[in-house]
């Protein structure tokens, strides 16, 4: 496997559109973002280089590459607002594997390494995250990489009915 991490400095319209797809797959619209019903599922968003660049000021965004091709995003931002353990001196991580031939084949593993090394070059000593309780292989994998639960956020996200919750989890780099 071929895999390549890039950070972003400048959006593009090829970034630009990977995002747009990605946002809008019915196969990730489900477990990538907090929805709150049926119809916020179905919603389509669009993603411009202008708000791509306004993340940016707040986020360090990397780009995913497999044998040359864009397939996933990765991001980490610095004490939020919305982190579960107010503990300074921690990033809050997201992750999507946007191309479904590149969906289980180890890639996440290799890219939350990566991510990791860089929040510990930026001198940040703790990972949160947020993974929705349906999603197992996610949960999986970041128990596997060492991150623990420590906290649910109950009716956060509308799935297949019915309000689910978040399970916040961290792990000290």
């Amino acid at each position: 496997m071929n895999a390549l991490f890039t950070r972003l400095s400048q959006p593009s319209s090829e970034v630009a559109d990977a995002l747009n797809k990605w946002e809008n797959d019915p196969a990730l619209t489900y477990i990538s973002r907090p929805n709150r019903d049926q119809a916020d599922i179905e919603r389509k968003s669009t993603v411009n280089m202008d708000e791509i660049s306004q993340r940016l000021e707040h986020q360090s965004i990397y780009l995913i590459h497999l044998d040359g091709q864009l397939v996933g995003e990765m991001s980490f931002q610095i004490d939020p607002a919305h982190l579960y353990k107010k503990e300074a001196g921690t990033a809050w991580i997201g992750i999507t594997i946007g191309e479904e031939g590149a969906r289980g084949k180890g890639l996440g593993t290799l890219a939350m390494k990566h991510l990791e090394n860089e929040i510990v070059k930026a001198g940040c000593k703790r990972i949160e995250l947020g993974v929705f309780e349906f999603n197992t292989p996610a949960q999986m994998l970041y128990q596997k990489m060492g991150y623990t639960e420590i906290g649910r956020i109950p009716d956060f996200t509308f799935w297949q009915n019915k309000l689910w919750t978040d399970i916040r989890m961290e792990k000290y780099i």
